[in-house]
C-alpha cells in the first residue's frame, strides 16, 4: 500500500495531467491515481506517489512525467463503439461528402485519440465496404494518440479474441482477419489504409492539414470546459464548411463554442457552423 498523498503531491500530479494532455482529475478520482500509477512505483522503485510528484515536478521533462500521463489516459475502446456513429458516417455523411466533391480529391479522416485503432479501422472497413461508391477517390485515415504503446498495438492490427467480439460483425471478423496464434490480425489491405501517429489534441493541428471527417469521442467528458473549447476551435479550423465532427453520447458543443452545430435528429454529430479556417 501507499502512503496517502499529499495535498500538494496531488496537485502536482494533476497539473502535469492538465498541462500535458488536458485530463483533468479531482480529489475524487485520487484512487485512479494509486491504481493507474502503481506499475510505475514497482518499476522506479519509489515508495510512493508523494515521491513520485516530488521527481516529476522537479524534473518535468524526465521520460518518467510522460510515462504518468499515458498511464492515467484512459485508452477504452472497441470496434464500431455505439454502432450509430458508424452507421451516420456510412449511410449519410459518406454519399454527400462524395457527391460535393470532385472525383481526384482526397478524402481525409482523422480518429483523434484513437488507442488501440479500433475505431479507425472500423472506419477502414466501411470505406472498404463502400469502394464502388468511392469511384477510385483517394482516402487517408489518420488515427492519433500521445499513449505510445496504444499506437504500437494499433499499428500491428492484432486483437485478442475479447477485442474482436465488441461490436465486431462476425461477417467483417471473417472477412478482414485472420487468426494468428489464438489472436486476430488485421488484413493487410485495411491496415494499409489506415497511418497512425503520435499526436496531444493541445498541439497545434495545423500540422495534422484539413479533414472532412473528425472522429472525436469520449475525450472532451476527461476535459475542463475552457480546454474543450480550445480543443474544438481548433479542429473547425481544420475542417470545411461541410465537414462532420462525431462526439461521444455524452459530450456536447453546446455552451462550449459556437463553431459547430448539431445536425438535426442527430446525437453527437455536429456540422461545421463557421466557414472560417485556419490559415
Amino acid at each position: 500500500m501507499t502512503a496517502s498523498i499529499h495535498p500538494a503531491a496531488f496537485a502536482a500530479l494533476a497539473d502535469l495531467l492538465k498541462t500535458k494532455s488536458g485530463l483533468v482529475i479531482g480529489l475524487d478520482k485520487t484512487y485512479l491515481l494509486e491504481t493507474r500509477l502503481a506499475p510505475i512505483l514497482k518499476r522506479t522503485g519509489l515508495p510512493d506517489l508523494n515521491a513520485l510528484a516530488d521527481r516529476v515536478k522537479r524534473a518535468p521533462l524526465d521520460p518518467l512525467a510522460r510515462d504518468v500521463v499515458e498511464a492515467m489516459t484512459t485508452n477504452e475502446s472497441f470496434f464500431f463503439r455505439d454502432d450509430k456513429p458508424f452507421q451516420h458516417f456510412r449511410t449519410q455523411a459518406l454519399p454527400r461528402l462524395l457527391a460535393a466533391r470532385p472525383q481526384n480529391a482526397t478524402l481525409r479522416i482523422w480518429s483523434a485519440a484513437s488507442s488501440s485503432g479500433q475505431e479507425a479501422y472500423s472506419l477502414a472497413m466501411i470505406l472498404a465496404e463502400s469502394k464502388a461508391a468511392l469511384g477510385g477517390r483517394a482516402v487517408e485515415i489518420l488515427g492519433t494518440d500521445i499513449a505510445r504503446d496504444q499506437l504500437s498495438r494499433a499499428e500491428q492490427g492484432v486483437y485478442t479474441q475479447f477485442e474482436v467480439q465488441r461490436g465486431l460483425p462476425v461477417q467483417m471478423l471473417m472477412r478482414y482477419f485472420k487468426k494468428d496464434d489464438g489472436n486476430w490480425r488485421i488484413s493487410d489491405a485495411i491496415r494499409s489504409m489506415v497511418k497512425f501517429r503520435e499526436w496531444n489534441l493541445l498541439g497545434d493541428l495545423r500540422a495534422l492539414g484539413r479533414f472532412d471527417i473528425v472522429f472525436c469521442r469520449n475525450v472532451l467528458i476527461y476535459f475542463d470546459q475552457p480546454t474543450k473549447a480550445r480543443v474544438l476551435e481548433a479542429i473547425a479550423g481544420q475542417m470545411p464548411a461541410d465537414g462532420a465532427l462525431y462526439l461521444g453520447g455524452a459530450e456536447t458543443v453546446l455552451g462550449i463554442t459556437g463553431r459547430f452545430a448539431p445536425l438535426p435528429g442527430e446525437r453527437g454529430v455536429y456540422g461545421v457552423a463557421s466557414a472560417k479556417v485556419a490559415a
